[in-house]
């Protein structure tokens, strides 16, 4: 029986606390942005456009470059201390932000906050399928992910009515408070957060360059993962579409204002937010590519005719949009728990995070120059080299069906089983036990490959 398990995975105290902390890290986020949106506006005026695009440029560049060592690290050291160092520093760095008076100041505090933003986001990531079950870390990625979308429409609202009240300048303060809070509970967490290494102890400075190398060629070397990450290149070019063009669309072309433009970004937040929610209650009946593909089609089919709409057609394409941008990356994430050894994900994820924004890279100086050449067809032609990488991808990369992947169905059942290391399990007091011995038990809905016989739990198809 399908059921929304989006929200099981919170039964883990551990990831609840982990949760908490994300969202507290995520309302500071949403804080610092709006913070420095209008920092930039009081520094440099009509010229403020340019101080954020610097900005964005500089957060990119800390995470192309050092998001692979923050992935070797992660499988070497205590994740817990990484993650509460660097909610420490950022508290620092953004404490120091209501006390800048030049741009060059500005430039440098974003990008030491980002250098630590870039150690933060792949631990985080690698820790999820350390601390939460097979049955629930696709829950838990979709969790955080449905999280990250909703507070990404609904923060800078909120950010912005705060700094209205406190002043632009003091909510950078409330925005350290945050970082303070989420380091706090990941440090109250008991034991480390430590993954069990096969390799042997070196001391030698090579093993970090190994490790983020082998992060790499085990993130390029997967087939299926190796897919998903270039079908991640296929949604970026329209993302970005959509995030630099849609307001010269919605305020240019339209002749409309700062309310209708919020609501069509809402609106892409929402379908970003709702996918997650589906892929939490429907992710094991179909494969991960499936998914992928699917999501690369929808969003990239969302911007062909988005240059003829208006805006409350606009804003059902922008929510197909989300709705497809997060079935690529969701199943991506999950791709790589699913297929690569616990005591090397770090250093995956690590890999995976620098290259998918090394796509971004590419796709925002593509979508401001589709912008300027063709002001009336941007969003047809970014739908149109979306869709010829997307067909080359597909043709050159599509992984290999694999004949043994298959769906257990949930089911009950019981058999004759003796006590071993694949049955082991407490009678309730006064039974009589006997081996063999018979007993209920369920096998929950699961989708897996291995190789198999027709039997009670693989029944023929």
């Amino acid at each position: 029986m399908n059921r929304l398990h989006l929200f099981d995975s919170l039964r883990n105290p551990v990831f609840a606390r982990l949760y908490a902390a994300q969202t507290t890290n995520l309302l500071g986020d949403a804080l610092t942005w709006v913070g420095l949106a209008l920092l930039a506006f009081e520094l440099a005026g009509d010229k403020s456009a340019v101080v954020l695009a610097s900005a964005l440029t500089l957060r990119i560049t800390a995470f192309v470059l050092l998001s692979p060592l923050a992935g070797a690290l992660a499988d070497r050291v205590d994740r817990k201390s990484i993650l509460v160092v660097t909610h420490c520093i950022r508290m620092v760095i953004v404490s120091l932000l209501p006390f800048v008076t030049l741009l060059w100041q500005v430039y440098a505090l974003v990008f030491a906050l980002n250098v630590f933003n870039a150690f933060f986001t792949p631990t985080y990531q690698a820790t999820i399928p350390l601390v939460t079950g097979k049955n629930d870390y696709a829950g838990a990625i979709a969790l955080s992910s449905a999280t990250y979308q909703l507070l990404g429409v609904l923060g800078p609202g909120i950010a912005g009515s705060v700094a209205a009240f406190i002043g632009a300048r003091q909510v950078f303060f409330l925005d350290a408070v945050t970082f303070l809070v989420a380091a706090v509970l990941i440090f109250t967490l008991p034991g480390q957060l430590r993954v069990e290494s096969n390799q042997q102890s070196s001391s030698t400075s090579g093993r970090t360059w190994r490790d983020i190398k082998d992060g790499t060629t085990r993130l390029l070397s997967d087939a299926p993962i190796r897919y998903a990450l270039f079908m991640q290149l296929v949604a970026s070019i329209a993302g970005a579409q959509i995030l630099v063009n849609t307001v010269g669309y919605v305020q240019g072309t339209l002749k409309l204002g700062n309310v209708q433009y919020g609501w069509v970004m809402a609106a892409f937040g929402i379908g970003a937010t709702l996918s997650a929610v589906a892929f939490a209650v429907i992710s094991q009946r179909f494969t991960r590519t499936a998914f992928v593909l699917f999501g690369a089609v929808l969003i990239t089919l969302s911007l062909l005719p988005a240059n003829y709409a208006s805006l409350s057609v606009l804003m059902i394409l922008w929510l197909l949009a989300g709705f497809g941008q997060n079935c690529v990356n969701l199943p991506t994430q999950t791709l790589i728990a699913d297929r690569i050894p616990r005591d090397v994900q770090g250093r995956v994820y690590g890999a995976h995070f620098a290259w998918s924004h090394l796509w971004w890279a590419i796709s925002y100086p593509l979508a401001g120059w589709l912008g300027s050449k063709f002001p009336e067809g941007e969003f047809l032609y970014g739908s149109l080299v979306g869709l010829a990488l997307l067909v080359v991808v597909q043709l050159t990369l599509k992984p290999p069906v694999n004949e043994y992947e298959h769906v257990h169905e949930n089911m009950w059942h019981e058999h004759s089983h003796v006590h071993n290391e694949h049955h082991q399990h407490n009678h309730p007091q006064g039974i009589l036990e006997c081996e063999p011995h018979t007993h209920p038990h369920q096998h929950k809905l699961i989708r897996h490959s291995h190789p198999y016989s027709v039997d009670i739990h693989h029944p023929r198809r």
